[in-house]
């Protein structure tokens, strides 16, 4: 097994530095789409317009570079973005070593605008963006006599482009209810025709396309039925909808979609989430998933979510670099003991639950947590995750599937956007079912520092953690980032010990170098600067208090 022992930085510098002839800094993020007619003479029949349809999901969580001369084990697509946001925020980190290739999400260097990390997050979404116009163009203008197939899969298009801006208008600028007339990311569709001169449209213009985008695709994709959960149908639709509607603080209908998305769907029981799983698209609660193929991950199978957070891969940097991925003991502390969640993270003593009756070489006769295989699996580390699991343990293939929508983000979406759309009594009731029922039995709801969006955050951030939301949720709920409290014990790596007001502008991320240079709209973020471990250790969040 190789590994590649040098720190992001270094490898940033040598990949980007010299951007006037790196490969990959020569695609322009926005543009490169086809014209309506190159798609059309290329795409003539139906069965090469439909492989437009299947790129488009594949490519949701392959690496970007692939097919360049070299690949990133940091490089994987939307799954990538979900983990660096997470890693960007409090409650997830990787030991801070030479092969921590998502360190500069730790100590938040990540806002230069000359490194992989950013550029990559930047460019995927827009790459996505050009997928799906080339979707939207191989099918023609939609009309009344348009067949339902097409237009399923051009509403298929849409809700694509619209979980692109998604995946980048949380990261540009502070919240839709604080800043909606503040410069968020251009935005580009089959009409945009200035690349080289498009603005920063303002975070209520994106989230306006979004709304649209995600309508558009609720409308047309009625009656439709998926072959598998990699695609999206209407319900899905509903479910970014509701999440796009949380994001701009509009409770009621955000409460109003996240019905319509859950309906016909369960949460994983307490038997099911008592051992290592998410990682298969079919689990009942999944709405919406990557369906990660072996031969997508042999494409490069480092840079997979089985290499960087699931501990059971053997062919991956957590095991075999002892690069895991573990829960903030802020956090983890404030889980109860009744709480089935609190086995998705090793104890002090390297032990849960979920790992009885694992064993990873059944030669060895060890405990899981603590063999160590020489070049595959070190031992684990206190508080590691291992809520996601491998199948089999000792997997090489890494094709793990990944969730972007659960019927549980939606339960808590409800819940939310009830309560604080003034239906208090029932938003609770939707709360305490599904904690008491699925996840602590002994669970009585109630406000956390007199606050039921508090304790609602709370349950976000145990549910959901790693998958991608703790960065937006942080940004939506105008909360500082507290990743250790001064003088009290921390678990986080000292230089990723890092806390920001909620109004520092270092929050926002950069543009990339390809993009200003190639986009004389563009006027980046400057605010802020860059932090250095140990500040502002007062502040406090009101869940990790």
């Amino acid at each position: 097994m190789k590994y590649v022992n040098n720190t992001p930085v270094i490898a940033l510098a040598i990949v980007l530095a010299l951007s006037a002839c790196s490969k990959m800094d020569d695609i322009e993020p926005q543009g490169g789409t086809m014209t309506a007619a190159q798609v059309q003479e290329t795409t003539s029949v139906a069965p090469e317009r439909d492989a437009l349809l299947s790129g488009m999901y594949t490519a949701l969580g392959a690496p970007l570079t692939a097919g360049f001369s070299s690949s990133r084990p940091d490089d994987f697509g939307f799954v990538m973005i979900a983990i660096s946001g997470d890693l960007e925020a409090a409650d997830m980190s990787l030991p801070n070593s030479g092969y921590n290739w998502f360190s500069i999400c730790g100590d938040l260097t990540s806002r230069n605008a000359d490194y992989a990390n950013p550029y990559v997050r930047y460019k995927a979404p827009y790459d996505e963006i050009s997928r799906a116009h080339d979707v939207m163009a191989a099918y023609g203008e939609i009309t009344e006599e348009t067949s339902a197939d097409i237009k399923y899969k051009v509403a298929q298009a849409y809700a694509i482009r619209a979980f692109c801006y998604l995946n980048l208008a949380p990261y540009f600028q502070f919240s839709y209810a604080t800043s909606a007339d503040q410069p968020c990311v251009p935005i580009v569709t089959r009409e945009t025709e200035d690349y080289a001169n498009n603005p920063r449209a303002t975070v209520k213009e994106v989230y306006d396309l979004i709304i649209s985008d995600l309508t558009y695709a609720i409308e047309n994709l009625e009656g439709y039925e998926r072959p598998d959960k990699a695609k999206i149908d209407q319900q899905v639709a509903y479910g970014l909808r509701a999440r796009a509607y949380l994001y701009m603080a509009e409770y009621a209908k955000a409460a109003e979609d996240a019905a319509k998305a859950m309906e016909g769907y369960t949460p994983a029981s307490q038997a099911e989430i008592s051992v290592p799983a998410f990682m298969d698209v079919n689990e009942h609660n999944w709405i919406w998933g990557y369906d990660m193929t072996v031969a997508t991950a042999q494409t490069f199978r480092y840079a997979t979510s089985s290499s960087w957070i699931r501990p059971f891969s053997a062919l991956s940097y957590s095991a075999g670099t002892g690069c895991y991925a573990t829960i903030n003991n802020l956090l983890y502390d404030q889980i109860p003991d009744t709480d089935l969640r609190k086995n998705w993270f090793l104890d002090d003593n390297l032990n849960s639950p979920l790992l009885d009756g694992l064993t990873w070489d059944s030669l060895s006769g060890q405990q899981i947590a603590t063999e160590e295989i020489s070049d595959v699996k070190m031992a684990y580390l206190p508080q590691t995750a291992v809520k996601f699991g491998c199948d089999p343990i000792g997997t090489t293939n890494n094709a793990e599937d990944w969730p972007f929508l659960r019927v549980e983000e939606m339960i808590l979406t409800r819940a939310e956007g009830l309560i604080m759309s003034g239906n208090e009594a029932e938003g609770v009731k939707v709360l305490e079912d599904f904690v008491k029922t699925y996840r602590d039995p002994s669970y009585v709801a109630a406000q956390r520092n007199g606050s039921w969006q508090n304790e609602i955050w709370f349950q976000r951030r145990v549910e959901l953690w790693g998958e991608g939301f703790a960065n937006p949720d942080t940004r939506r709920l105008n909360k500082p980032l507290v990743r250790f409290h001064e003088g009290a014990d921390s678990n986080v790596p000292t230089a990723f010990q890092i806390n920001l007001a909620a109004d520092d502008g270092w929050w926002l991320m950069r543009f990339c170098t390809s993009e200003t240079n190639t986009n004389y709209g563009i006027v980046d973020n400057t605010g802020g600067s860059t932090p250095v471990s140990g500040q502002n250790g007062s502040l406090r969040d009101g869940v990790t208090d």
